[in-house]
């Protein structure tokens, strides 16, 4: 089985700790192949960035899909998750939608943890369509900013745990890390916090080798059926056959 994990903005930094997560994650057998933007954003921390984004997430799917039996977005806005499912006949699972439902499995009442202020009513709305409302406790942010992970990982592990500690002490019974550039800290930080810490990555490899393994259809009506093979002009050429073929 392969699976593709897609990072759409352009630091790799971020794409290397997905890989580590991931690996650490799949089952013997799995391969996973990891890939980076190449234009967009640096880092997704607003709407406009995030729609930018989706437009470089389409084209890496486009580019690099073939041949994978699903798809990872290792991005935690889940951008472009359902455009995907559109255009592509193989499972794509969002790492935070993947996190949520199995934090719905873990406990009754989820609270999610990431990146920025500015986000936390972004992530709020991600939650309400999944339908996950009623069962997440709280959505909060950390004033560290994802760059920091890695230049400075000893505060940022010490905010997230805080911050991870403040969720539970306010009723959270599970605490997803939301944010990709959070891959891997879950197991780092678990002896500290008296709740299970979710790492979406983790959850969405799995999710994804279960539905590949289970080879379910793609509906053939509804929303998310093909797009009908219109054309679309302007973007690159392996995006346009992805458009061509989705018929």
């Amino acid at each position: 089985m392969k699976l593709l994990l897609v990072n759409p903005n352009l630091t790799q930094a971020v794409t290397d700790v997905v890989m580590a997560a991931a690996q650490a994650a799949a089952r013997p057998g799995t391969v996973l192949q990891a890939v980076t933007g190449d234009f967009g954003p640096q880092v997704i921390g607003s709407r406009a960035e995030n729609a930018l984004a989706a437009h470089g997430l389409l084209d890496l799917v486009a580019r690099h899909a073939d041949g994978c039996d699903a798809v990872v977005l290792a991005v935690s806005l889940d951008t472009g998750l359902w455009a995907c499912r559109e255009l592509l006949a193989i499972p794509v699972v969002g790492m935070t939608e993947a996190g949520l439902l199995t934090g719905a499995m873990l406990a009754p009442r989820t609270g999610v943890l990431t990146y920025g202020a500015r986000l936390v009513p972004v992530y709020r709305e991600l939650v309400a369509s999944y339908g996950m409302g009623d069962r997440v406790s709280g959505v909060v942010a950390v004033d560290v900013t994802p760059a920091q992970t890695f230049s400075d990982p000893e505060r940022v592990l010490a905010a997230v745990q805080a911050a991870a500690l403040q969720l539970v002490a306010d009723g959270a019974e599970a605490v997803l890390l939301a944010g990709a550039a959070m891959a891997a800290m879950a197991p780092r930080l678990q002896a500290r916090v008296p709740v299970p810490l979710i790492d979406g990555v983790a959850c969405a490899v799995g999710l994804a080798e279960t539905l590949a393994h289970q080879r379910w259809p793609r509906p053939a009506v509804g929303s998310i059926a093909a797009t009908g093979g219109r054309a679309v002009h302007g973007v690159s050429p392996a995006l346009q056959a992805l458009f061509a073929r989705a018929g």
